[in-house]
């Protein structure tokens, strides 16, 4: 696996890549870690943001984990993606 130190990704002139998450998997932790162990040990450089919907009522994830780090469509629908990422 290719993996970027930090050093020569601050001296990358490149606009990070901003993609969106759609998570429907139960095991929402469990797959977000997986995700993102994965892209970061890729030579891209990401931002993430995770997208909930409002009608999701978790059993397997901790609504404190949902309000913390997830973001709902009212708050990302005018912000421009490169790309999606859809679990499930």
């Amino acid at each position: 696996a290719f993996i970027m130190g930090s050093r020569r990704a601050k001296h990358q002139d490149i606009r990070p890549q901003e993609i969106l998450i759609v998570n429907l998997m139960p095991k929402k932790i469990e797959t977000e870690n997986q995700i993102l162990s994965l892209l970061a040990n890729s030579p891209l450089q990401v931002n993430i943001t995770l997208l909930a919907t409002t009608s999701y009522v978790g059993k397997n994830t901790p609504f404190t984990h949902l309000e913390k780090f997830y973001k709902g469509l009212e708050e990302v629908k005018k912000h421009k993606f490169d790309g999606a990422i859809v679990t499930g």
